[in-house]
């Protein structure tokens, strides 16, 4: 289960005071590692970190005037240092701070993501081993095609959201760097050792180079990964609002004792929490382009990617946890009407066991085109006059001269289709 707690975490993380706590955390780390190279005392230092704050009132008042939120952060943290201050920024831009604590910022938030991909994929796993020989019809086109189970669609729901896994740890282990490198990040002004052991105290690993910020490829990357969980969820809410409809009526979301679905119809049970899902997906899609505008900046930097990013990568990181909690709780309460699967199958006599019918008149000796017609003919007449493919093939000479009622009834056998299902498990489900 994934609580409301987590998005109250990252709600924090990107929340003003936090982001200066952060800007604190990594001028104090740069402190440290002047210290540690001899250059700073570290009696100074360790004074500096006991008594470095900031406050966020006199920030937003000095930033009033200065209109430059660094200067006015580090205008408050040295207000409370006194003499201590002159250790503070040495040889650093406003981006060292911004950009390193940024990806900070990210991977907190990210940490939580991977949390609920884990919590989702379990209960996934939960769901498929429940309905591993639950029996329904698989569709392409929207169309009945053939046998399945519903624990089969379910583990296609796994591989794909474990991929994503994957796909975004590696996104956020990209994006854990940092840089202290100065003005157009030549280290005019403050040596790379400097860079290197801030980074190690802070987690995070040096960027190769950097041109006063970190490269915005590296952050398009990690919100494209945000996008693809976005998406995939999308496909997964689309599939439950498709098998909800009330003439498939597979599967349907929970629907509280107290619940109603319309003001104006009180038999309607709609699947508003997939809804919710499939429009948030664009929302986190549609910000994954703007984090694409913004790798092409002004020589070595601008700012234009600033005020994006202060909205879509809070507003991004929240929308994901909040839609991977929303999709777990879908699936734990998942109501599966086996029973309408197994009619579904049923439809038009068993049409969908057309191909069996097919490769058996082959091997009785039709050629496959033969074979073809004979099998169509009697498919589609059941079809389009609501009647009986297995009745139409025990009445049909072209095929009983050839299969037996016995023959014919063993080829509707439903747990013929399921033969290889521990297959597939053990592909996903074991690995």
């Amino acid at each position: 289960m994934i609580d409301r707690y987590s998005r109250d975490e990252i709600k924090n993380i990107w929340s003003l005071q936090s982001k200066f706590s952060y800007y604190l955390n990594v001028e104090t780390a740069v402190c440290e590692a002047y210290a540690k190279l001899g250059i700073f005392p570290q009696s100074d230092i360790d004074e500096l970190k006991s008594t470095a704050k900031f406050d966020l009132g006199r920030i937003e008042e000095v930033e009033r005037e200065v209109k430059h939120d660094v200067i006015a952060f580090l205008t408050s943290v040295n207000e409370s240092l006194g003499d201590l201050a002159k250790y503070m920024h040495v040889g650093m831009t406003s981006s060292d701070v911004i950009d390193t604590a940024f990806s900070l910022q990210i991977q907190d938030s990210g940490k939580i993501i991977l949390n609920d991909l884990n919590v989702v994929i379990n209960s996934l796993r939960k769901l498929a081993e429940k309905h591993r020989e639950t029996i329904c019809i698989g569709r392409s086109h929207g169309v009945h095609a053939e046998i399945m189970t519903f624990g089969v669609k379910i583990c296609s729901w796994i591989d794909i959201l474990k991929r994503q896994r994957v796909n975004f740890a590696n996104a956020l282990e990209q994006i854990r760097v940092g840089q202290i490198s100065g003005p157009v990040g030549t280290y005019s002004n403050i040596p790379p050792e400097v860079e290197q052991l801030t980074c190690e105290n802070l987690g995070l690993k040096p960027v190769n180079i950097s041109t006063q910020i970190i490269a915005r490829d590296y952050h398009a990357y990690f919100m494209q990964s945000l996008a693809l969980i976005a998406s995939v969820i999308e496909q997964f809410a689309t599939e439950i609002r498709h098998l909800q409809r009330t003439e498939v009526l597979e599967v349907e979301e929970g629907f509280g004792q107290n619940q109603k679905g319309s003001s104006a119809m009180p038999h309607k049970k709609n699947p508003v929490l997939s809804e919710n899902l499939c429009g948030l997906a664009r929302v986190v899609r549609a910000n994954s382009l703007v984090a694409l505008e913004n790798i092409p900046l002004w020589h070595e930097r601008d700012i234009s990617h600033s005020s994006a990013e202060r909205i879509i990568f809070p507003d991004s990181l929240t929308l994901v946890d909040f839609m991977l909690a929303r999709f777990n709780n879908i699936i734990e309460n998942l109501v599966v009407h086996k029973e309408n699967m197994l009619k579904n199958t049923d439809k038009f006599g068993g049409i969908v066991f057309s191909q069996k019918v097919l490769l058996k008149l082959v091997e009785k000796g039709l050629t496959r085109e033969e074979a073809y017609r004979v099998v169509q003919r009697n498919a589609l007449e059941a079809f389009e006059h609501d009647g009986n493919f297995k009745a139409n093939l025990l009445e049909d000479n072209d095929v009983t001269s050839r299969l037996s009622k016995k023959e014919i009834e063993e080829l509707f056998d439903k747990k013929a289709f399921l033969q290889n299902i521990n297959v597939i498990y053990s592909r996903v489900l074991d690995c």
